[in-house]
């Protein structure tokens, strides 16, 4: 009986190895792109992972260690062991507890602030790769500028290609202003050649990302980001939205393509070749959410498109945000006046019947009401504890607390 016994154990355990098989065969060939990217942001992001992990693991291993270390060493079993229930403190031991992770915290705390200027996605790039050490003209930090490099330098560095970014439910258009095209759910940029991303996003928030070239940034409605970022080598890479937004999400994904320079001219020919025209009517129609949607080019893009996006005012008759924010008529604009009135004594541009709040109205006009509170101390104060007394006329207070049962008290 004990031999059957054992013999089917030995098979359930031959069992669970043949089934792990499969799964080893699975995650042998995972592409762990983010720890091997192919733009430089991407590596300098990865080589700040690997270098906070190891600074980190100074304090975790020892500890582990340690503490596997004592747990064998104290056993209840060995009696060898020395035993000394009096002790208490050692100088040297609590140097090293308190020391060292204060070092450590000390350099990730140096380590975080150096990078995160260094690779604020807003910065202009300083380089194009490792082996290339600088641009024409490298920009130093705190130094941002508009426009990086105009034409080719030696190394390799030219001006930025500028990409407008739109994440629609569920797809992304791709708008490239200088050469007057735009994709959708498909990008393509130059090997070396440093990339400007302008977001923005047409309803809800999303998160753009490809792994492969640097890390996600969120796009907004109404609002715009920025990404500067660089690929380095050639390849076909995945790009997709890292921020749930609807039932479409799973599939808001693109491929971004990084090509040589010839590559790329041959790429924008394909675009203009079998693309059609974006204008306000083909976009209201593109942002109509939809799932899946197969890649699209447009050889023809309105001028202005992505801003009017940023603004949401593709809409014809819609009110852009900049100019409900403008003060005055320009150009026979018929919503000049539904501007944000300014604080001058309720004299600021007004539409017609809006009531007059207390914030534009000048001091003698507001008059005045009782203060409902009592002072905290009211004989220091001198002051009376009558609510809605005129001797705490001088005393600013802020809304009483008042529990049932019990009278206004001031909360100080």
């Amino acid at each position: 009986m004990t031999v059957v016994t054992q013999l089917s154990r030995s098979k359930i355990s031959a069992r669970k190895w043949l089934a792990a098989i499969p799964l080893a065969l699975l995650t042998s060939g995972c592409n762990w792109v983010v720890m091997s990217p192919s733009g430089d942001i991407a590596v300098q992001q990865r080589d700040l992972v690997l270098i906070a992990t190891g600074l980190m693991l100074l304090i975790i291993v020892p500890v582990i260690a340690m503490t596997l270390f004592f747990a064998f060493r104290y056993r209840q079993s060995n009696k060898t062991a020395k035993y000394e229930p009096n002790w208490d403190h050692s100088v040297g031991l609590e140097l090293l507890i308190w020391g060292v992770p204060l070092l450590i915290i000390i350099a990730l705390g140096a380590l975080t602030w150096t990078s995160t200027h260094l690779l604020d996605p807003y910065r202009p790039l300083g380089r194009i790769k490792p082996d290339t050490p600088t641009l024409a003209n490298n920009v130093p930090v705190g130094n941002l500028v508009d426009k990086q490099q105009v034409g080719n330098g030696a190394n390799g560095a030219g001006k930025p290609l500028e990409v407008q970014v739109v994440a629609l439910d569920w797809k992304w258009l791709f708008i490239y202003p200088e050469y007057g095209i735009a994709t959708v759910n498909e990008l393509a940029a130059p090997v070396d050649r440093p990339i400007r991303f302008q977001m923005t996003s047409s309803s809800v928030m999303n998160a753009f990302y490809i792994p492969a070239l640097a890390g996600m940034i969120y796009t907004m409605p109404g609002m715009q980001t920025t990404l500067n970022a660089v690929i380095n080598k050639p390849g076909n890479y995945e790009g997709f939205s890292s921020n749930y937004s609807g039932a479409g999400f799973s599939g808001m994904r693109f491929r971004f393509h990084g090509v040589s320079d010839a590559g790329f001219q041959a790429w924008i020919n394909q675009v203009k070749q079998r693309g059609g025209g974006l204008n306000r009517a083909s976009y209201l129609q593109l942002e109509k959410p939809s799932e899946k949607v197969p890649v699209r080019y447009y050889n023809a893009v309105e001028q202005g498109m992505f801003k009017l996006v940023v603004e949401q005012c593709v809409q014809p008759g819609k009110v852009c945000m900049s100019q409900m924010m403008h003060g005055g008529k320009t150009g026979g604009d018929s919503h000049a006046n539904m501007a944000m009135p300014g604080v001058n004594g309720g004299k600021g541009p007004q539409d017609a019947g809006r009531p007059e709040g207390a914030l534009m109205k000048d001091a003698d006009e507001k008059g005045s009401g009782k203060h409902w509170t009592a002072p905290a101390d009211i004989k220091r104060d001198g002051a009376n504890s009558a609510p809605g007394s005129d001797a705490n006329r001088n005393h600013t207070m802020l809304t009483p607390s008042i529990m049932p049962g019990t009278r206004p008290v001031a909360n100080g």
